[in-house]
């Protein structure tokens, strides 16, 4: 074999002689083939471990700065070809020794080996996990897991390739046959360590191969049992892998599943006596877990204080001796702090972080351990306490966590009951951090207008500008006056500039250079806005004018912003959903539309005029909106506040504004679908009498789900009684009538004010005058309407407060019964169900008349047409039971319930992927036949992202939907198998499709093959 050298760069004649002998042990292995190429040909032991040696040898007096030497560079190919043929023996020895020289090997030329010299590697020592001794297995996957770490992470198309030759090589099934044995005693737990590291690198990295490890009940059950090993190695790589298969959302629940013993056992590793390497994994295992209010609220049943006082010794054990955090000390800090941010939920958890003393903590990692060094005092003037906070922040201590440190101070102020009061003992933390805050804000609005902040300043200052914003807007008096005070004390002339500055340059419509840069500017806007000091003259420099704008261009151009935030795990998650995040990833719209608000509320405390004036004035008073007039601007904010695909922190924002324009509540396609009930008599059983004698006739079953209150539970001689009344044609009971309930209200209530109230019930927004607001307010606060009383209150909404949902399933529960006037029944099939109502052993449901008359004209006109069916008290709906659940379902809530996704739907056999999916194909076909347009899109959206994703269940469907005549489906159906088409036709898996099919298959293989982009591939 011919040598390739290069005449540039001289490396030292020790490597060139070392290259040498490589090349002449390579020779003696490497030889040319018939075709022209070159392969590993030689068997002889003896010359195999020679090669390695001086594979070994070479490799180990490469330094860092030869890497890109030609010398180096042209042999790799040739070293990977050697160790490759050398992974064909058989020879433990020889194989234990290629093992460790591939370790040397990428460790020392990490990223210097191209893509496909490494999946080369994988594939050889992936083959080598299920080798028959032990240790050699291990040895293999110790390399394994050298090359799989090399992978540059953000390849995708390369990853995609590796996983490939795992799944190939069946691997996964490979290192969990290795653990099982490991765990059932037939192997000692001497190299456990390499195996599960191995797999843990693998799920990281790759969401197909979590669903085998998780859902391996016995493989689970073994892992507990080890978790109660002494041995803190041991004890770090099981949290690891719990940690990778956490990263899957069925891996997670999965894991909740057995609470009860895994989180004594993290709450075990968190203790201050554990190895810092076993606590850091456990508190990174903890954030895996509760990164949704779900997996929070599993765990926190039982220990919410053990895991908050776990985190409060993390976070302040450090200073209980030195007095320095060692530099060993920063990742157990660090991920402390990252879990402490279960803040952001509120719970009975908060208490337990106040009094554990997360002030006195937060404040010594901001502030480099302030009370350890300074003489326990209060501050005698409000100058004194800004000295000593800037002396603390001008040290730039701990920087790394100050992100998180002002994130979790954000959630606890914003969470903070109203009456609450520091417990201060002569401390002041929550002042001096208070005051930190504000410092830091007024630092980003001197530094954002001196020049454009770099990534890392903006990562420093958007944190603790967006605390200042929750500090001000905090349910806590104390902290909110506070905040308000420290602010206002440390603005300077300067401010009016900034003012000028931000209207003017930072969000002048087309001129957002610097989205992150702009955030912080319209944070500390919003900040600037609640002080009386700079209020007015915002709203005199047009402010509302130039927010509005920005709005607008915001809405139209999709600017975005990104998340405050950002999520480790966000690229390697699969089966949840991104992290609660309340204000959304369109951050720039968020802050505008804040900011647009707290002008709304000083402009309407202003003029204290009607909403009829607001809306209909386009100039009133300095109100100016820009370019956009009025009616137009409160049509997108309704558009924002109706959408289910926003963000909770958005749609509040637009729902607090359209309060001010006499909007109050949330629009939505199922509170217009089941407000046409509040416009009509139809199917009323329930009559409201006021005390002027005036009966308003409503609907029990809505009334009852959305304002109970005003049904009383019992029946009850003083304040209801049932009256007989005629049906007028609309037949639920025996003989063609309706039995109606008649309740009696109090003489406060206003006629009115109850038809509001009424129109909030059945459509969950309203339009109210002013001279009714108080009224309704009221009347909302006895009823139980939180939200809408707190919008009527103008009351901000907290952050992280959740969005009332306007849904009805409830009704089908035990309370909805003595409503309920009619069963849907699914056509027979084996299925039996036992109905707590009824004997009807058919699957059935119990249901209500006006929620289908509402939901689909047909049942609207069966019900007005009086035909013998109109009578029935019961209906069959052709399809079948699992059809039938979800079509109520929707009826209900306007929400369509999804089949199975991610890794359990890819790791389903066909037929239970059909399973899943047929009832969505027969409800495409009921939607068309009923004119259930909605209903119809949702559905089809279902079907065809499953088929996307199961080539095989299209061959399945295509006939059923044909049969339907669902041509959208199998137009869908024919182009998943157009590329198969080929294997199909010769294999005579197309033989029980009809003719017309097979040629609707067939056209769209050569539609495919015309645009060259055909897979000939299974």
């Amino acid at each position: 074999m011919k040598r390739r050298t290069s005449k540039k760069r001289v490396p030292s004649a020790h490597m060139v002689t070392l290259h040498q002998r490589l090349y002449q042990a390579l020779n003696l292995g490497i030889k040319s083939r018939d075709n022209g190429g070159w392969k590993w040909q030689c068997t002889d032991i003896e010359i195999q471990r020679l090669t390695i040696r001086y594979i070994s040898a070479f490799v180990g007096c490469i330094s860092p700065d030869m890497l890109q030497h030609p010398l180096v560079k042209d042999s790799v190919a040739d070293i990977v070809m050697a160790i490759i043929g050398v992974t064909q023996s058989q020879s433990a020895a020889v194989l234990g020794l290629a093992a460790e020289v591939t370790i040397t090997f990428v460790g020392v030329l990490g990223n210097s080996i191209p893509f496909h010299q490494l999946s080369k590697l994988v594939g050889s020592f992936s083959r080598l996990l299920s080798f028959h001794q032990s240790s050699v297995a291990v040895s293999c996957a110790n390399a394994l897991n050298h090359i799989l770490a090399k992978l540059e992470p953000r390849r995708l198309k390369s990853h995609n390739e590796v996983w490939e030759i795992l799944k190939e090589n069946k691997t996964v099934d490979c290192i969990v046959c290795s653990l099982q044995d490991y765990i059932d005693g037939r192997k000692s737990y001497e190299n456990f360590q390499e195996m599960v590291s191995l797999l843990k690198t693998i799920l990281w990295r790759w969401p197909p191969s979590r669903y085998p490890v998780w859902s391996n009940v016995k493989l689970m059950e073994g892992f507990r049992a080890i978790c109660k090993n002494p041995d803190s190695s041991v004890e770090v790589v099981v949290l690891q892998l719990y940690s990778a298969i956490a990263l899957c959302g069925g891996g997670v629940k999965k894991l909740l599943q057995n609470g009860e013993t895994l989180v004594p056992m993290i709450l075990s590793c968190m203790d201050n006596s554990k190895p810092q390497s076993v606590r850091v994994e456990a508190f990174k295992l903890t954030q895996s877990l509760v990164r949704l209010e779900q997996g929070w609220s599993a765990i926190a049943r039982t220990c919410y204080e053990s895991i908050v006082k776990a985190i409060i010794d993390a976070m302040g054990g450090w200073n209980l001796s030195s007095g320095k955090v060692a530099t060993d000390q920063v990742p157990l800090l660090s991920e402390a702090c990252k879990l402490a941010l279960i803040t952001r939920w509120d719970g009975e958890h908060h208490s337990y972080f106040w009094k554990f003393g997360v002030d006195r903590v937060l404040l010594n990692l901001l502030v480099d351990n302030f009370y350890k060094n300074r003489p326990s005092q209060s501050y005698s003037s409000l100058e004194e306490l800004i000295a000593e906070a800037r002396k603390g922040l001008d040290a730039n201590y701990l920087e790394v966590l100050r992100p998180f440190i002002w994130a979790s101070l954000g959630w606890l102020v914003t969470h903070c009951p109203e009456d609450f009061t520091p417990d201060t003992r002569g401390n002041n933390c929550l002042d001096v951090l208070l005051t930190c805050g504000c410092l830091t804000l007024m630092d980003s609005l001197r530094k954002g207008r001196q020049s454009f902040l770099n990534a890392i300043m903006t990562s420093k200052l958007q944190p603790a500008s967006r605390a200042v914003l929750q500090m001000i807007h905090s349910p806590c008096k104390y902290i909110a006056s506070k905040a308000r005070y420290i602010l206002s004390e440390l603005s300077t002339p300067n401010v009016d500039v900034y003012l000028d500055y931000v209207l003017s340059t930072s969000i002048e419509v087309g001129n957002v250079g610097n989205k992150d840069q702009t955030i912080i500017d319209l944070i500390i806007f919003s900040c600037l806005s609640t002080l009386p000091k700079y209020r007015n003259t915002i709203i005199q420099r047009d402010g509302i004018m130039h927010l509005s704008t920005f709005i607008m261009w915001c809405l139209r151009n999709n600017a975005g912003g990104g998340p405050c935030m950002q999520s480790t795990f966000k690229s390697c998650r699969c089966c949840m959903p991104d992290m609660d995040n309340w204000e959304g990833d369109d951050t720039l719209l968020f802050f505008s539309l804040w900011g647009l608000a707290e002008l709304m509320q000083v402009q309407h405390s202003r003029l204290g005029r009607n909403h009829g004036e607001l809306i209909f004035n386009q100039d009133l008073s300095g109100l100016e909106f820009g370019g956009s007039d009025v009616q137009t601007l409160i049509g997108k904010l309704q558009e924002i506040s109706g959408s289910t695909s926003t963000s909770p922190g958005l749609r509040w924002c637009a729902t607090y504004i359209l309060s001010y324009f006499g909007f109050y509540g949330f629009p939505s396609r199922f509170g217009e679908r089941i407000g046409k009930a509040f416009h009509t008599k139809e199917l009323a059983d329930i009559h409201l009498k006021l005390s002027s004698g005036e009966c308003l006739r409503v609907h029990g079953v809505i009334v009852m789900v959305r304002c109970p209150s005003l049904i009383p539970s019992r029946e009850s001689p003083s304040n209801e009684r049932l009256s007989d009344e005629s049906s007028m044609g609309q037949s639920v009971e025996q003989q063609g009538r309706i039995l109606r309930r008649e309740v009696c209200l109090s003489a406060r209530v206003d006629d009115k004010t109850l038809m509001k109230l009424l129109k909030f019930v059945y459509m969950g927004f309203v339009q109210v005058d002013d001279d009714l607001v108080r009224q309704l307010k009221m009347l909302s606060r006895g009823c139980g309407f939180h939200s809408l009383t707190q919008l009527l209150s103008k009351k901000r909404p907290k952050w992280g407060t959740k969005v009332p949902c306007l849904e009805f399933s409830p009704a089908l529960g035990p309370s909805g019964q003595r409503f309920s006037d009619i069963i849907l029944q699914a056509k027979a099939d084996e299925l039996e169900l036992n109905c707590t109502y009824c004997t009807l052993l058919l699957p059935h449901v119990h249901v209500h008349k006006i929620i289908l008359w509402l939901s689909c004209d047909y049942f609207k006109a069966l019900f007005q047409s009086g035909m013998q069916e109109s009578h029935s008290q019961t209906i069959e709906v052709p399809v079948s039971w699992g059809a039938l659940s979800k079509l109520v379902s929707w009826f209900y809530s306007d929400d369509l319930p999804k089949p199975s996704s991610g890794c359990i739907w890819y790791n389903m056999d066909v037929d239970s992927q059909l399973q899943e999916v047929h009832p969505y194909v027969e409800l495409c076909w009921l939607a068309e036949f009923w004119l259930l347009d909605d209903l119809r899109e949702d559905t089809l959206k279902v079907v065809i992202s499953c088929l996307r994703s199961s080539r095989n269940l299209s061959l399945k469907i295509i006939q059923i939907a044909a049969n339907l005549s669902q041509w959208e489906i199998v137009e869908v159906a024919a182009n998943c198998l157009a590329p198969s088409f080929p294997h199909l036709r010769i294999s005579g898996d197309l033989e029980h499709l009809n003719e017309e099919l097979v040629d609707m298959v067939r056209v769209a293989y050569v539609r495919l093959s015309q645009t060259g982009d055909c897979d000939y591939s299974d």
